[in-house]
């Protein structure tokens, strides 16, 4: 009844009142229904992009917390932009190390193949200009007419009209640009805008965090690094493994594309390799650096560490063409000092570019100052143990020397007392050049080019009288003995040689004497040549009673395990000494 009574009372009200009137109402009343309408229109809008902006933001933090490499955390996001923008291409560019470039990182579809390849400086094409300008930049159409535009022909980013980008900022540091881009024209909103930003705030923050347990990360290696090294080096008193060990621990924890010591030699004053984890031959032969030569040598002359960003195009490196073809980019060196003397250098280098933090290369200059403590200890421990051995070897010499008197006097007919004396001297000079090479070798191990260049040196200069010329060579590849085996072929040479001066070049006044030395199948081979007279026709070494003869058969056999042979022909007398090597 009340419906009717109201329904009754409107009707008259409208019988009475002036149509115009109403009218007028009805249209006041329909512009405020559609007003109504836009103002929920506009609602419904944002609270769908308020959604959207959820969802995004959601998805991204599902994004940053499942994904373990900042590669696929990146990639994902990219993708997660590019499908909340209602964009068809996403772009994340991040500043590299050093932040003098912006690098690629991540891009949807096709793009995604010149990731880690594709390079901006700051302020250069749009994308440098927002991240100079830390501010967006919306191209709604021709954006590859806008005069910040940098076209890069790969992209193909001619086909792309539109264009948004926003900086990712952390701590009010710019870290990068996050773009995406349509084929047609496309008018960004301010809300649009912001979505793209929020989605950029939390990328620059995941990536924030993502550094800050890199950082921890680094650090737990580099502590567990010196831990290592330290353990290592103190364990171990041979140099060759200390310093093995220092390259292969350093590179591996550290992330290194190659380490390499060099020491210095001082009498040289020449930076030489001693190890590397390179397995290039090219790089491992390296020649000798002087000091204030290339990276290195300023590193020693100038007592501190020196950074290169990249080693290829530094014009004070020596090798760019080695560091191409090994993929080398920046380089650290630091020096190796023992009680504020440098003994020589620590080289790291990466494989792309990078920039050697503060913690790092403090990192580097402990391991620099393990290393030499090492260095220093292990050469110590070995003069130590040399100089514990150094009686008994004076006493087996002692004893050598003996032998040879003993021989002297059973088998010799020396017409005087100097030819006795001279014999004899030379015999403990062959002995003592053996013991004046050694104590200049790291090792406790002999050349034998170098003995028989210094003992034909000496044959010469002592035995070849004015007048004559005897030329002299040393050829074949180079030999190393150990102490016992290197004091017989010296006193082995001595004799050849002195008898090839004494009874080859008698009657003649020039000639040539050459000594040859091979390494096959574990075997030495030295051979010594003369062009003088040649033997007596009926002549066999096994049957003579000479003591040269003898002291030589002595040593071959009992000493070296070994054969000898000396025969002429075709005008030249020829001695073979063939034994193996330990």
């Amino acid at each position: 009844m009340r419906v009717l009574k109201l329904w009754r009372q409107r009707q008259r009200r409208w019988q009475s009142d002036d149509p115009a009137e109403l009218r007028a109402e009805l249209e006041r009343k329909e512009r405020e229904l559609q007003e109504a309408r836009r103002a929920l229109r506009q609602l419904e809008h944002k609270l769908a992009d308020r959604e959207a902006e959820i969802e995004a933001l959601r998805k991204i933090s599902e994004a940053t917390g499942s994904a373990f490499a900042s590669e696929a955390m990146l990639q994902s996001i990219a993708e997660i932009a590019m499908r909340i923008t209602e964009t068809e291409i996403c772009h994340i560019f991040l500043f590299d190390e050093t932040r003098e470039e912006l690098v690629l990182r991540a891009a949807t579809g096709d793009d995604a193949r010149f990731i880690n390849e594709i390079r901006l400086k700051p302020g250069e094409g749009i994308t440098g200009w927002v991240a100079k300008e830390r501010r967006p930049v919306a191209v709604a159409r021709a954006a590859y007419k806008d005069p910040r535009f940098k076209l890069y022909p790969a992209l193909n980013e001619q086909q792309y009209e539109s264009m948004l980008a926003v900086p990712l900022v952390v701590n009010n540091e710019v870290i990068g640009v996050i773009s995406v881009r349509t084929r047609k024209p496309k008018e960004y909103q301010q809300d649009q805008i912001r979505l793209l930003s929020g989605i950029a705030s939390h990328l620059a923050g995941a990536l924030n965090q993502l550094s800050r347990i890199e950082q921890l990360e680094r650090t737990a290696t580099q502590v567990a690094t010196l831990s290592e090294i330290s353990r290592t080096l103190t364990g171990n008193l041979y140099l060759e493994e200390v310093l093995q060990l220092l390259v292969h621990i350093t590179a591996q924890t550290l992330g290194y594309k190659i380490v390499t010591v060099m020491l210095l030699d001082e009498e040289k004053g020449e930076l030489v390799l001693k190890a590397t984890q390179a397995e290039s031959e090219e790089y491992r032969k390296k020649p000798p650096l002087r000091v204030g030569e290339s990276i290195a040598g300023r590193a020693v002359a100038e007592n501190r560490v020196i950074v290169v960003p990249d080693v290829r195009a530094h014009p004070n490196y020596r090798f760019p063409d080695i560091a191409a073809r090994e993929g080398l980019h920046s380089m650290v060196s630091v020096p190796l000092r023992v009680r504020e003397q440098v003994i020589g250098v620590l080289n790291c280098y990466t494989d792309r570019p990078h920039l050697f933090t503060d913690e790092e290369l403090r990192t580097l200059e402990a391991v620099a100052s393990q290393a030499a403590l090492a260095i220093d200890h292990a050469k110590l421990m070995v003069r130590s143990a040399i100089l514990q051995e150094m009686h008994h070897r004076v006493k087996n010499n002692l004893q050598q020397i003996a032998s040879l008197m003993r021989l002297q006097m059973h088998y010799s007919r020396y017409k005087t007392v100097e030819e006795v004396i001279q014999d004899s001297l030379s015999r403990i000079l062959a002995i003592a050049q053996v013991h004046e090479l050694l104590s200049r070798e790291d090792l406790d191990m002999v050349s034998l080019r170098k003995i028989a260049s210094s003992i034909l040196h000496n044959t010469k200069q002592a035995l070849v009288p004015p007048g004559k010329q005897i030329h002299s060579r040393v050829e074949g590849e180079d030999v190393l003995l150990p102490l016992q085996q290197a004091t017989a072929v010296a006193l082995i040479l001595n004799e050849l040689i002195q008898n090839a001066i004494e009874h080859g070049f008698k009657d003649r006044t020039e000639g040539e004497i050459s000594v040859r030395v091979e390494f096959t199948n574990g075997h030495v081979l030295l051979e010594v040549a003369n062009d003088g007279e040649p033997l007596p026709p009926d002549f066999d070494a096994a049957r003579s009673n000479t003591l040269g003869v003898k002291i030589i058969d002595n040593l071959v056999r009992g000493t070296l395990r070994g054969r000898f042979e000396i025969s002429s022909a075709d005008s030249r007398t020829v001695a073979r000494v063939v034994f193996p090597r330990p």
